[in-house]
């Protein structure tokens, strides 16, 4: 590990040299933010911490180094070091939306819906062709059981970004949540015809039909789920579920929902 986190840094300095070598203070500043983010990305959280501090020392005016250093200590689910650092972003860069999302996601893993709401709304309007943000904004709406309002969200991606598969998957997770099986059966068959492989969709369209209480259809999607993700965490509870309704010689059947 401590070897191809040294790889890491190696490869920064070399590739910092493949250009004019900047020896002002701001110049180093920039080749640790540099050097920061290579071990960020390679998830060595902590180390990449030490560089943007180190750089920060040098400029407190370098947005990436306050950006880096709270998407640092967000996947070190230190939350409110985070928000600090990506607030402070966004003062030094008023359009900096990827900050705006980061900040969202903490206030969302926090619970703080408002706090999520306010800056993924932030976000959209810095950058409304990214369908990240308007799902999260949607997501941010479900967890403070504003569910018409995230349903809308959910609608107005899936228009936008036809082919944007999680604005479906959600929109059709929060339909099954409110019980309406057939309104979301609807929308995972248009999941298939994006992508006849996303499995996740067999699953949720055999649980749909099991709620409504056609067995057939049913037995139908689940064994096409086993097919396509026999190893699946889910797999056992659709075998089980598939001798059930083998058996059974009702049509109602009460069984436990598991998220997909």
């Amino acid at each position: 590990m401590r070897r191809g986190r040294a790889l890491v840094t190696e490869n920064v300095n070399l590739n910092s040299l493949t250009g004019t070598v900047d020896s002002t203070p701001l110049g180093k500043s920039r080749e640790l933010c540099l050097l920061a983010d290579a071990l960020r990305k390679s998830c060595s959280y902590k180390e990449a911490v030490t560089k943007y501090l180190n750089s920060m020392l040098i400029d407190r005016n370098n947005a990436d180094s306050y950006f880096g250093l709270g998407v640092c200590y967000k996947n070190l689910k230190m939350y409110p070091k985070a928000v600090k650092y990506l607030e402070k972003a966004t003062e030094l860069r008023e359009d900096f939306y990827q900050a705006y999302f980061e900040l969202g996601q903490c206030h969302l893993a926090e619970g703080i819906s408002c706090g999520a709401i306010k800056n993924f709304v932030r976000a959209v309007q810095i950058n409304p062709d990214n369908p990240e943000a308007i799902l999260h904004l949607g997501m941010a709406h479900e967890s403070c059981e504003e569910y018409d309002l995230a349903l809308m969200i959910y609608q107005k991606l899936i228009e936008n970004s036809p082919r944007y598969i999680k604005g479906y998957e959600n929109k059709a997770s929060l339909l099954i949540k409110l019980n309406r099986y057939k309104d979301a059966s609807v929308l995972l068959h248009q999941i298939l015809k994006i992508n006849p492989d996303y499995y996740r969709a067999y699953m949720n369209i055999g649980l749909c039909f099991d709620k409504l209480g056609k067995r057939a259809d049913a037995q139908r999607y689940y064994r096409k789920f086993l097919l396509k993700k026999p190893n699946s965490h889910q797999a056992q509870f659709v075998k089980t579920r598939l001798e059930r309704l083998k058996n059974v010689k009702t049509q109602n059947m009460p069984f436990s929902i598991v998220n997909c």
